[in-house]
């Protein structure tokens, strides 16, 4: 089982992944007693995605979309369903901006190198860790190293906070993101069937960024959470779990009409 990949277990029902995580912090264990200090080839087969365990009070009836909505929807579920194809020059280049907005001043010697797993992948080539969360994955990484770069850095650097020594691998915590969040909203149905979708999908209506700065604000408040809660490795989950409500109880507020009213904005700098 210690063998399985991020997205496997990702996709795992919740009995499995109980037997899974079990068996997982028995390898922990001995890894530990090894004396690995908790590199990212095999922290990032650890995290899950809280989105993948279905709750009841999730089921509700579906919203009427506006024309604007619904083609805002399509197009963001015409990114979501795009695969990563590390055959696709596109693709190559998104991954190349990606490095180096992550490390200016590192040559990338190869899109498979050993010097991905720097940046929190859980090998020498990251197309493996995107099955998760497809291109959109990446784009929302590229996107929040763009556009918020302190912020980027200060979480793939570790730089705030008292930090546990047993610390999330930070680019695959990003794909579980980007899974949650497509999660959390409803984005793969036709109309959204929870309000959270619907209030989501009038932002997405004004914002066409919204999704990608959604994610991180995401991001932050995880790792955020991740402080507060002095997590470590086997945590994850259940910061996971905290941040999807923190950022549900935010979007519906009477007083957020646009992302950025949410408090967890601020986070961002």
């Amino acid at each position: 089982m210690t063998g399985m990949t991020f997205s496997q277990i990702v996709h795992m029902d919740c009995t499995a992944y109980a037997w899974a995580m079990g068996n997982l912090a028995l390898h922990m264990l001995m890894r530990m007693a090894e004396g690995v200090a908790g590199s990212a080839a095999w922290l990032g087969r650890g995290l899950s995605c809280v989105c993948a365990q279905r709750r009841e009070s999730d089921a509700r009836p579906s919203f009427d979309l506006t024309l604007a909505q619904e083609e805002c929807l399509q197009r963001l579920q015409s990114r979501i369903d795009v695969a990563y194809d590390s055959s696709r020059p596109e693709h190559q280049e998104a991954l190349r901006a990606l490095w180096h907005a992550a490390f200016p001043e590192e040559e990338l010697h190869g899109l498979i190198s050993e010097q991905w797993k720097e940046m929190g992948w859980q090998g020498k080539d990251p197309s493996t860790d995107f099955r998760g969360g497809g291109f959109i994955s990446l784009e929302n990484l590229l996107f929040f190293a763009r556009n918020y770069p302190k912020s980027f850095q200060n979480l793939l650097q570790k730089q705030e906070g008292d930090r546990s020594m047993w610390e999330y691998p930070f680019a695959v915590a990003g794909v579980n993101i980007t899974f949650m969040l497509i999660q959390m909203l409803g984005l793969q149905a036709v109309k959204p069937r929870m309000l959270i979708g619907a209030i989501f999908l009038k932002l997405l209506s004004e914002n066409e960024s919204a999704f990608d700065l959604l994610y991180c604000i995401a991001f932050k408040l995880m790792d955020q959470q991740w402080l507060s809660m002095r997590a470590s490795y086997m945590d994850f989950n259940t910061v996971m779990k905290s941040t999807r409500r923190q950022l549900e109880r935010e979007l519906l507020l009477e007083d957020v009409t646009r992302l950025e009213d949410m408090p967890s904005f601020n986070l961002l700098r």
